[in-house]
């Protein structure tokens, strides 16, 4: 791959986007920055360089993603997300690796952070000493230019974390103004004393409550308090600053000129900070990001941008902005999946479909990354308002489903664990893969194959789910093989108080050769999988642009949803409960069974345990 460009002046391409967007770009600016034509000037500035210096096959893959904007809402879309050394060591590792990837279907593989930062005070990756350097443990921004090279040839685009709200206590900004450098102090949130910071705290709740109370740590080496609202070795970045911005959109379009097409933007709720307020979701993020899209739009516009919004619904659907003035391009589908948790562990499916009517009623523009887990927690952010009609209270219910999910409940066969717990506000998160959660890890170790039979359906049930919505299905790397909890982490010293680590083992590369026989677990739960990617990819009913609506089946165990896109219904159910169930509906038409091509009445079906069927119908024009 080539890292040097021909051009010595931007093609007409970039003037024609740079014009377009100029009139919002400098509006925004300006009204966030105060008027301020010098920075403004640097950043106009700055976006024609990173342009000059992005590499002509990366400027070839813009021209093709942009000649088909919506490449990536299409039915062929299957994501991966992986720890570089958890998968394969390092990022040449990876590169080893892109068979088994391509085989297991994935064109949208996600990297987990892999940029430097400190041993022991990371965060996983989210503590950046360095936004311009691999750790080099992971090997160098050459092994990763590389990689997307080869991935681009497979048509495999890469997703990287760009952690944008604060940086590591390591990084040179930070270091600078531990030794005094005002400008650099200037980047961060420093106080003289704890009077203002005390302030913030009366409104801004605690990301951490147990492992890092608070939101600011004293910093002995320049004798003032600094804001650190994750970790305290995690700085926040003051984004009032507009040398602030400016910079972090340069290291952003830095990592896109190093072939990452997908830019996760960590924590971006966060990012700007006003006293009297939580400091969450403030009108200013909305400005920033904006502009974060214009940048990416006129620099390297076949980028995509995937906002990390942890929140409640109400607070996540505004980060894809508006149809005209698009802010994210993607979100990730978290309500849904702990709706998806808490309707396994109690087998009560209203909620999830309460969830479902309010993501099928969005536009079809907006993207949702959907998933079953991933490298964080499970947190149980519900419709409690829409739960209270049914006698459910918030905490004991939180109480209710992690006992659940960690075997506590009679009956249950899940194995988790408990994160960051908090006694006080009974609140506590979830951890633990999805093979374990269904109850297979127990049966495995109880040697019992009936259990063990159930866990593996109720797994895939799980996954048929995930394949039914629209939207980009992403897989967390040995979900595939059904790769169970991880407990070595235990005898780490720098990870056991992370039960995170559970669900972040080692993938097992002797369980993936498993991956064939289909009388293992491995095999059944891989063979599964590809089955349901292969009856996607046929039927166009599953692009994001199709019709969606539930289906009323008069019962609460089961959820049933329609697909409907260019003369092609599909219906898809899922019984909930580990006793057969009978559904009633209104379809009065004869369907096809997709996987049996059984011929089938939706007017009244009997589903299995933790059974699922898509049963479609072709209409004539």
């Amino acid at each position: 791959m080539k890292k040097t460009v021909e051009n010595k002046k931007p093609n007409t391409g970039f003037k024609k986007r740079f014009n377009k967007y100029f009139d919002e770009l400098k509006w925004l600016y300006f009204e966030i920055y105060k008027n301020d034509e010098n920075a403004f000037d640097f950043f106009c500035k700055m976006l024609e360089r990173m342009y000059l210096e992005r590499a002509e096959d990366l400027k070839a893959w813009d021209k093709k993603r942009t000649k088909d904007s919506g490449w990536y809402k299409d039915n062929k879309r299957e994501g991966m997300l992986l720890y570089v050394d958890n998968f394969a060591d390092t990022v040449k590792g990876v590169q080893e690796h892109l068979d088994y990837l391509d085989e297991t279907g994935v064109n949208y593989l996600h990297l987990m952070p892999l940029l430097e930062s400190p041993e022991g005070r990371s965060d996983g990756g989210y503590a950046v000493s360095d936004f311009r350097k691999v750790d080099p443990k992971l090997g160098t921004m050459d092994d990763l230019l590389a990689l997307s090279e080869e991935c681009h040839k497979k048509d495999i685009s890469i997703c990287l974390d760009f952690v944008m709200n604060h940086t590591s206590e390591d990084h040179i900004w930070a270091k600078s103004a531990k030794a005094g450098d005002r400008t650099a102090q200037e980047r961060y949130f420093f106080f003289d004393d704890w009077r203002v910071p005390n302030e913030f705290e009366k409104t801004v709740p605690q990301v951490f409550p147990t492992t890092a109370p608070g939101n600011f740590t004293w910093c002995p080496e320049v004798g003032k308090v600094v804001m650190t609202t994750f970790y305290p070795y995690q700085w926040d970045l003051n984004y009032r600053n507009p040398t602030v911005f400016n910079d972090m959109t340069e290291n952003m379009l830095f990592l896109c000129n190093q072939g990452v097409d997908i830019v996760r933007l960590d924590a971006t709720p966060y990012i700007w900070k006003t006293p009297g307020t939580t400091c969450r979701n403030l009108p200013e993020v909305h400005t920033l990001v904006r502009m974060m899209k214009i940048a990416a739009e006129i620099v390297c516009p076949g980028t995509l941008l995937l906002g990390e919004v942890v929140m409640e619904p109400k607070e996540v659907v505004p980060y894809f902005g508006t149809v005209e003035k698009p802010e994210c391009d993607l979100l990730y589908n978290v309500t849904t999946m702990a709706s998806l948790w808490h309707t396994v562990a109690t087998h009560d499916t209203r909620l999830l479909q309460h969830q479902l009517y309010s993501t099928f009623s969005l536009p079809k523009e907006y993207v949702f990354l959907n998933y079953l887990r991933c490298h964080d927690d499970i947190g149980w952010g519900l419709d409690y308002n829409y739960l209270e009609q049914f006698g459910v209270e918030e905490v004991n219910h939180k109480k209710y489903l992690n006992d659940f999910f960690r075997g506590y409940i009679y009956g249950s066969e899940a194995r988790g664990e408990l994160y960051n717990d908090d006694p006080t506000l009974g609140d506590a998160r979830l951890c633990g893969t999805t093979a374990s959660l269904s109850g297979i890890e127990a049966a495995e170790y109880e040697r019992d194959e009936i259990k063990k039979e159930t866990g593996i359906k109720l797994d895939i049930m799980l996954h048929a789910f995930l394949f039914s919505l629209s939207g980009i299905p992403v897989l967390y790397s040995g979900d595939e093989i059904g790769q169970l909890n991880d407990y070595t982490y235990h005898e780490d010293p720098l990870r056991r108080e992370d039960s995170r680590y559970l669900h972040r083992g080692k993938f097992s590369w002797e369980d993936a050769k498993k991956k064939t026989n289909k009388k293992t677990r491995e095999g059944r739960i891989y063979s599964a999988i590809r089955d349901l990617r292969e009856m996607r990819k046929k039927h166009k009913a599953f692009f994001a642009e199709a019709d969606t609506w539930l289906i009323p089946t008069g019962n609460d165990c089961v959820v049933a949803f329609g697909r409907y896109f260019e003369n092609e219904k599909v219906i898809c159910m899922f019984n909930f409960s580990n006793m057969q169930q009978r559904i009633y509906t209104a379809e009065q038409e004869e369907y096809k069974d997709l996987f049996t091509n059984e011929k089938i009445k939706a007017d009244c079906v009997d589903l299995q345990p933790y059974e699922y069927r898509w049963i479609a119908l072709k209409y004539k024009n």
